[in-house]
């Protein structure tokens, strides 16, 4: 009876230790989760990479999707300055946060870029699919064979990459960040949430500059 015992304990420890390495290897989404990253109310956790000095005192917040035309603008028009004089400086870092809503392809898109931060090139590709974006929705430019021909010109290991997108290992984690937004009351792109040590702030649309100066000069 002792080693019949014995041999089912070995047996039950072999299955639960099988169950939690599945769940490590198939789902990023749970691992991060868990991590429990929170800038103001708003759970970043699903989010991009923190952009800049995770210790910075201001964290800006976008809700974004990689086909809204106000996102292209705030993009190419704003946020340099920011990144500039106030990301490069430490004095604020960024996340960006999927709200993929706008089209077919845009979940596609948001889980393209966590397959390449898969490779350690989540800022690469995040940045290069604003620089390809196209005028109109949908039109192709972010269908899946476009999205691996942008990882391709990055350099990246196409059979993970690929892998990764085909596999829809990501759409969790986008679908978690669309909740995020609508928790909060974000209803279009890009919005923002200016996260200081005294509280947050929201903001909506492609604000220029000097918007973003006035609210983060106060912060700091």
């Amino acid at each position: 009876m002792n080693k019949k015992g014995v041999l089912i304990g070995v047996i039950a420890i072999a299955i639960i230790a099988g169950v939690v390495a599945s769940i490590s290897a198939t789902s990023s989404e749970t691992v991060n989760l868990d991590m429990g990253r929170t800038h103001g109310t708003i759970s970043t956790a699903m989010g991009s990479p923190i952009l800049g000095d995770p210790s910075a005192p201001i964290t800006i917040v976008e809700f974004g999707d990689y086909q809204c035309h106000q996102c292209y603008n705030w993009f190419h028009n704003t946020k340099p300055a920011i990144d500039r004089e106030y990301i490069e400086t430490g004095k604020a870092n960024l996340v960006f946060v999927d709200l993929a809503f706008l089209g077919r392809d845009s979940p596609k898109a948001a889980q393209a870029s966590y397959c390449a931060e898969d490779q350690e090139m989540y800022w690469d590709y995040h940045d290069l699919l604003y620089a390809s974006q196209e005028s109109k929705i949908d039109s192709g430019w972010a269908n899946s064979e476009r999205l691996k021909a942008f990882a391709f010109s990055l350099g990246l290991d196409m059979e993970l990459f690929e892998s990764c997108l085909d596999s829809g290992k990501y759409s969790k984690r986008v679908e978690f960040n669309i909740q995020q937004a609508r928790e909060h009351g974000v209803r279009g792109t890009p919005g923002f949430f200016i996260v200081g040590p005294d509280g947050q702030q929201q903001l909506g649309g492609a604000q220029p500059f000097s918007v973003f100066k006035q609210i983060l000069d106060t912060m700091v």
